[in-house]
């Protein structure tokens, strides 16, 4: 098959619902969306009907009216679809939507995932028994199918994966802990950087399963560039890979100068063998095609530019545009987060139940 090619979820249904039987009924899929045309029509729809003969899924829906209602219409009997809480809205909505989410559920594990994440029975499995020992658990995304600006994004992926693994569009999260750190902070524009700090400030445990691989859709070729600046400007949230992205681009200007062209090709070289290296850690071949790999440089490039501008958004601006306002905060740092958590919420309190000999 080719690799810009994949079955839907749902095609799997029946191979895999015995797999699910005892641990599906304790997962709760928490969706969020705010669209500005009806997903009603669309893959969506066949995706929750998948998705509702394996768990309980809530749709927290913050579109506008009218497209609320075509879409109650068409997800009736398959999930639950409600508006966002009021006393829960925050700047950024997905937060909003999430906390309303975890309200409603009905079990303690939680997969939290945007409109454009596609799971698998297999996926959902294994996210069950990874809650089984963390507080917070974060998967891996790969895209399919993969126009140029998906591979392009994919060497991101794949360079992440040598440095703690990349930030997908999912997570599972345990609802106890959440409800006792009373949800995360909705300012935040790196939503699920937020969320996995405060759980761990809260001490939480975090799990990282490289080869837990769950498939996302691209997004279309306007959004990937509507969104470099803002998600450079993330990185304002982690300052050691911001400054390190902030040195690429004076230090090629330099190499270039000082040794020639020859600097630059090595340094591109470097980066595609990282990639590489990042693409075969844990059966990441399965998934990630070489050619991303080739791209990665591409990747380093536009972010040694957009980090540029993202600094320059905070400095003149106050902060990047988004949805016709200027938000500042990326993230809340590790320290405030403990300091504000961790006197008080003893980890006995919410550990996870340890699997069974």
């Amino acid at each position: 098959m080719s690799e810009n090619v994949a079955p839907m979820p749902g095609m799997a249904v029946a191979p895999h619902r015995r797999m699910l039987d005892r641990e599906s009924s304790a997962l709760t899929y928490i969706l969020p969306i705010k669209s500005v045309v009806s997903q009603a029509e669309g893959e969506l729809t066949e995706y929750l009907r998948f998705l509702s003969s394996l768990a309980e899924v809530i749709v927290v829906d913050g579109s506008a009216p009218e497209l609320f209602e075509r879409h109650a219409f068409a997800w009736s009997g398959m999930v639950r679809h409600v508006v966002p809480a009021p006393d829960l809205a925050t700047p950024m909505g997905k937060v909003g939507g999430v906390l309303t989410g975890m309200r409603l559920a009905s079990h303690e594990r939680l997969v939290i995932a945007d409109d454009d994440v596609r799971y698998d029975a297999a996926g959902l499995e294994r996210m069950s028994r990874e809650l089984d020992d963390a507080h917070v658990v974060r998967p891996q995304n790969y895209f399919v199918p993969l126009p140029w600006h998906a591979r392009w994004d994919t060497g991101r992926m794949l360079l992440n994966r040598l440095f703690g693994g990349d930030w997908p569009g999912t997570l599972g999260v345990r609802r106890s802990i959440l409800r006792t750190t009373g949800g995360y902070d909705g300012r935040a524009m790196f939503e699920n950087l937020e969320l996995v700090r405060t759980v761990r400030a809260a001490g939480g445990v975090e799990a990282v399963p490289l080869d837990l691989f769950v498939m996302r859709r691209p997004s279309t070729t306007r959004h990937f560039w509507s969104q470099r600046v803002r998600q450079a400007y993330d990185e304002i949230a982690r300052l050691p890979r911001l400054v390190a992205q902030l040195a690429v681009l004076p230090t090629a200007i330099i190499g270039v100068a000082s040794f020639g062209w020859r600097a630059l090709v090595l340094g591109v070289l470097a980066i595609v063998i990282a990639a590489e290296l990042g693409r075969r850690r844990a059966h990441g071949t399965t998934v990630f095609p070489f050619s991303a790999a080739l791209l990665a440089p591409a990747w380093i490039a536009e972010r040694a530019v957009c980090s540029w501008l993202a600094v320059g958004a905070r400095v003149f601006l106050g902060g990047v545009p988004y949805r016709g306002t200027i938000l500042r905060h990326a993230a809340t740092p590790m320290r405030v987060l403990r300091d504000r958590f961790a006197p008080q919420v003893p980890l006995e309190q919410h550990a996870p139940p340890r699997r069974s000999a």
